[in-house]
């Protein structure tokens, strides 16, 4: 229950700052409706970015919604009451099942969701709806390192260790992260590389996280945009050819090794420099670094992750820190950088298309069993793996495809690829009903909006990058008119009639969750709020009678044999042709101010008036070469779509490439260019590289 004050953890990011929330009292508003003060934690140390510092001023937004929407003929929305809403859906979806079959149903969830909400949501798509079309915004940010860590170590925990291990690290590698404008807290965990000379950063781009690297700080390296794979390859190359493979961990605690240096044979140093741009001696001097050091990790992020490859990227790199022997020693080891708040939690129990509660797959006969106990039903009546998010999207409104489409913390017409189509896709619906706490871009055609609960309103539990179950707490009673998604969910599933229970109070959720977790790769079922609430750390999996486990693999690795998975990768065809025709290469990705599709930090006027367009980095020799002048418009088309943004000509980018950020909305909505393509394995799609042609708007029409 909000107490006026409470110890809790940030909206955003999965690094997940510790700070303390205090309600303003009565007579204060309508002033602010609460102050934040940054609270001493492993990850943040006291300290916060500016996204934690005025994540208050969304609490009491003029725009917040407080009542549910339905639209009318004329495209507009009238409120109604929460009866007639929750009556109007059920009866939507009950006919919809009825007529065209449970898969016409589909569910969309989110990253930010607590570990309860998105618990109770997959339950509820496969229990009250019996749907299998549910997936998750989490398919844009996580899957390929996830299906890379399951492949090699049998589990996906973004990263096995705790954040703070770092600390002592002489060699930092992070491909495709910027860490510093994402996640700013997290660069203090960098200083020690740093310090050493020793924090390498991969990035096209001089990034923040990149000019760290200066002053003797460490290496940049620079590759074209998309040829990661190739410079993992290359690395991997040396590391084999110069002897610099821990033979014994290799032998002890890997197999499949001994197909890796006939896959790496075409990449030596000198072939990988004509491919990504980067100098052979660098790419030497790297490979050197990271196995001479006394603690070497290797972290990569969404830049190497988001493309139809990322999958055998993340692999690549994943062998890489095996043939050095990194994982699993306490002193190294390699990590994936979770983005979402609850990018790590949000994925375990329920939200993927093919999972069950404790990372089980759903398709596991022991595992349907072990959750149709908890639930009370019989496991024949769950359905089997759905659809990932991309294909899951291009259903909308087809034949025998998603005719009902509930969405819950996501904002698909800005952070999905390809979005015209997908918002073409809306358009077929029969109904979309969207929860959110303010009117997005996706609220905005929506048949039926439903106001939700803020952060700093609700109680739960979120799990942070390194695999920590954390408490969030409320601090204040959300607006008049604002309910929690669990009692939505509770109030739909007995309007449904679905088997099981559901229940609105979230330590009840967390409890079955434990249960249903229980004996799974991600185990909480030692985990509780009281235990939490006595600031015991609880890094999962956590069995039951156990003590938790901050580091993995110090033993072994998940596989049965205990063995980690060496899997040789190799280059294939880009999802579209690059450097043709006078097209330059699009990259796009985030802001310091803003986060995700912008619909939090778009409403907080100090990161808005920071950051209130689409700005374009393009390389002045590149902009003089189109004519384009810095701040003015231009325009950038693809084979998907055409958007706009404002020029901001730097020497941080490389001449064949653009960066465009993705949290803006209408023509410059970043992913109206991007493509649908995805990882054959994770189902990532492609964000990451396009074939974009750039011209400048002539000032008349701008």
């Amino acid at each position: 229950m909000a107490s006026g004050v409470a110890d809790t953890h940030c909206p955003y990011c999965a690094l997940q700052c510790a700070m303390t929330v205090t309600a303003a009292p009565e007579a204060a508003l309508p002033g602010p409706a609460a102050t934040i003060a940054g609270r001493f934690f492993p990850t943040n140390r006291g300290g916060l970015c500016k996204k934690g510092w005025t994540s208050a001023e969304l609490l009491g937004s003029a725009e917040r919604l407080t009542s549910p929407l339905r639209r009318r003929a004329d495209g507009g929305f009238d409120e109604i009451s929460w009866h007639e809403a929750l009556d109007e859906i059920a009866e939507k979806l009950r006919r919809s099942r009825a007529e065209h079959g449970a898969d016409s149903v589909g569910v969309f969830g989110g990253g930010g969701l607590t570990n309860e909400k998105s618990y109770l949501l997959g339950k509820f798509a496969r229990v009250a709806l019996g749907t299998s079309r549910i997936d998750y915004n989490g398919r844009y940010c996580m899957s390929s390192a996830a299906a890379a860590g399951n492949r090699a170590f049998g589990v996906d925990r973004g990263l096995p260790f705790p954040v703070t291990d770092l600390d002592d690290a002489d060699t930092i590698l992070i491909l495709g992260s910027n860490v510093a404008e994402t996640m700013p807290p997290f660069i203090g965990h960098l200083e020690g590389a740093r310090a050493a000379g020793g924090l390498i950063v991969v990035d096209p781009r001089v990034s923040a996280t990149a000019r760290l690297t200066h002053d003797g700080g460490g290496m940049h390296l620079q590759p074209t945009p998309g040829s990661d794979l190739v410079l993992l390859l290359g690395l991997i190359h040396i590391v084999i050819a110069e002897g610099l493979v821990d033979e014994k961990y290799v032998a002890e605690r890997t197999v499949g090794a001994a197909g890796l240096a006939r896959s790496v044979s075409q990449w030596w140093p000198e072939r990988v420099q004509e491919h990504t741009g980067v100098p052979a001696w660098e790419l030497r001097s790297v490979a050197r670094r990271l196995a001479a050091s006394n603690g070497s990790y290797i972290l990569t992020g969404r830049g190497v992750e988001q493309h139809v490859d990322g999958t055998d990227t993340a692999t690549a790199a994943i062998n890489l820190a095996l043939l050095l022997g990194l994982p699993g020693t306490g002193r190294s080891g390699y990590g994936t950088l979770t983005g979402q708040g609850n990018g790590q939690g949000g994925r375990e129990h329920g939200q993927k298309a093919d999972q069950l509660p404790g990372y089980r797959k759903i398709t596991d006969p022991e595992a349907r069993a072990h959750v149709a106990r908890v639930w009370g039903i019989d496991p024949d009546s769950l359905p089997g793996a759905g659809l990932p998010a991309v294909q899951l999207l291009a259903s909308l409104g087809q034949p025998d495809g998603v005719r009902c489409l509930l969405v819950h913390g996501s904002n698909l017409v800005i952070s999905s690829p390809d979005v015209a189509a997908v918002r073409a896709g809306i358009e077929r619906l029969d109904l979309l009903v969207v929860c959110d706490f303010f009117f997005t871009e996706t609220a905005s055609l929506a048949d039926l909006v439903l106001p939700v609960t803020q952060w700093a309103e609700e109680e739960g539990t979120m799990t942070s990058l390194e695999g920590r179950v954390l408490r969030r707490r409320a601090a204040l009673a959300p607006p008049n008119g604002v309910r929690d998604e669990l009692w939505i969910l509770s109030e739909l599933a007995r309007r449904l009639e679905a088997p099981s229970t559901f229940s609105d109070r979230p330590e009840e959720v967390f409890e079955e969750l434990r249960l249903a977790s229980e004996g799974g790769l991600a185990d909480y079922s030692g985990i509780s709020y009281e235990a939490l609430d006595r600031g015991e750390e609880a890094y999962w999996p956590y069995p039951r009678g156990s003590a938790g486990t901050p580091r993995l693999f110090l033993d072994r690795f998940a596989h049965p044999d205990g063995l980690a998975r060496i899997v040789p990768v190799r280059p294939s065809a880009k999802a579209e042709p690059l450097h043709q025709g006078g097209a330059l290469t699009l990259i796009t990705g985030r802001l310091l101010e803003h986060y995700q599709s912008g619909a939090q930090t778009r409403r907080v006027d100090e990161l808005q008036s920071a950051q209130p367009e689409a700005r374009v980095q393009l390389h002045p020799a590149t902009a003089s070469r189109l004519g384009i002048e810095d701040g003015g418009w231009i325009e950038l088309e693809t084979a998907r779509g055409t958007a706009r943004g404002r020029a901001a000509v730097t020497g941080d980018i490389r001449q064949d490439t653009v960066f465009m950020p993705f949290h803006f909305p209408g023509d410059q909505t970043a992913n109206l260019l991007t493509l649908s393509a995805t990882d054959p394995i994770s189902g990532m799609p492609e964000f990451k590289t396009a074939a974009v042609h750039v011209r400048p708007i002539p000032e008349a029409i701008s």
